[in-house]
């Protein structure tokens, strides 16, 4: 395959304080629970990260159960054999929760299973003895991709769970919502505020509701115009974040939210439109180490940016590369990238998640949540959840 050869440019997209620090980060979130989810595709990562600071958690959300076509609960991770069987014995020991996620996202089958009161008493049985048959201590309902129509089933099969769960917690794991008026220009269309979950019966059946406030993309359009026509992609800057709370305590109890902070990043395909701003295309998601090693190769120092997170951007030649790392780079200055299509990346890193932990502090939350720990994340986290 031929190979490619790549011009770096870094862009200066502002920068932010580094505060705060570790340590005032860490004294920040000593009053709020502290929870992560480790993914079973990197198990083994994931066990290995967490398992020497398991005393720093209120809980973890090993990731996952999954429910097939034909609404019987599979456990994708294989739960009872090693590594989780190690990680949930130290959990218990050290009275932190075990509360494993069902992530589900087949939204067609999920209205039918819960659209029909057979399938759907069904699986709150089933759920309800797993907790019980496993000792775990909850267990996390994270059903994405639902339609409109599920509403009202989704609220019944919630109520249904948690009258079986007993003393065991039901957790929650919900979207992030951005007020309408920093969603559309102008009117909003007239479906906005059709909404798959009903916030009100999640806060009446779910013990704690956990907030997925990333992948905050391009969705912001006042955070959009406040860039002032550079590049702004943020994973989840703290501005948006604070928006998306402010909408879920309108029915969510504050004592309940727990605000969900990512480890991770996105490359987007950039393109500057004719008359002004960017229109983005969305590569892929990577760790930090990817982004910290293409930097490194361009000779690109990456700039802290105003949602607080780290960004650079690069203009690749019209051949991909291998895996999509570069064997060469120019660097050019800012003005060269207005001109033509180039790739940014952007990212959350030990500082970002700091500032959020401190976020949820300063807003009264319950706690936060870290998607994802699987080997991948920063390393530098450790001293912020320490």
């Amino acid at each position: 395959m031929q190979r490619r050869f790549f011009f770096g440019i870094l862009f200066a997209l502002g920068l932010v304080s580094l505060t705060p620090s570790f340590a005032h980060a860490a004294q920040l979130k000593s009053s709020l629970e502290v929870g992560g989810w480790i993914p079973y595709w990197r198990e083994d990562q994931g066990v290995a990260d967490v398992l020497p600071h398991i005393d720093d958690f209120t809980a973890i959300y090993p990731f996952g159960y999954t429910v097939s076509s034909d609404g019987v609960l599979y456990d994708a991770m294989g739960i009872a054999d090693d590594p989780w069987k190690g990680l949930i014995a130290q959990a218990k020991a050290d009275h932190v929760r075990v509360i494993p996620t069902i992530m589900w996202s087949d939204g067609a089958q999920i209205y039918n299973t819960l659209s029909n009161s057979t399938t759907r008493i069904a699986l709150e049985d089933q759920i309800a003895a797993l907790v019980m048959r496993e000792g775990f201590d909850g267990i996390d309902i994270d059903f994405e991709n639902k339609t409109a129509a599920t509403k009202d089933y989704f609220s019944t099969f919630l109520k249904g769970l948690y009258q079986r769960m007993g003393q065991k917690w039901v957790y929650c794991t919900i979207e992030s919502r951005t007020p309408l008026s920093s969603r559309y220009t102008g009117t909003p269309p007239a479906d906005a505020t059709i909404y798959a979950n009903d916030f009100a019966q999640i806060n009446n059946y779910c013990d704690r509701v956990q907030i997925m406030a990333y992948d905050q993309g391009t969705i912001d359009v006042k955070l959009n115009a406040a860039a002032n026509n550079a590049p702004y992609a943020p994973v989840a800057d703290p501005a948006w974040v604070t928006k998306v709370v402010q909408v879920a305590e309108q029915s969510i109890s504050k004592k309940k939210i727990i605000l969900g902070i990512p480890t991770y990043g996105y490359e987007y395909q950039v393109t500057p439109l004719s008359q002004q701003g960017f229109s983005y295309d969305t590569l892929w998601s990577f760790d930090p180490n990817y982004a910290l090693e293409l930097a490194a190769s361009y000779g690109i120092t990456p700039m802290r940016n105003t949602a607080g997170e780290l960004s650079f951007s690069y203009i690749p030649s019209s051949t991909p590369a291998v895996a999509g790392v570069p064997t060469a780079a120019t660097a050019l200055g800012p003005a060269a990238a207005s001109a033509q299509t180039f790739n940014l990346l952007w990212w959350d890193d030990a500082v970002s998640v700091a500032q959020k932990i401190a976020l949820a502090k300063q807003l009264g939350l319950r706690g936060v949540a870290i998607f994802k720990l699987d080997g991948g994340e920063d390393q530098r986290i450790w001293g912020v959840l320490d």
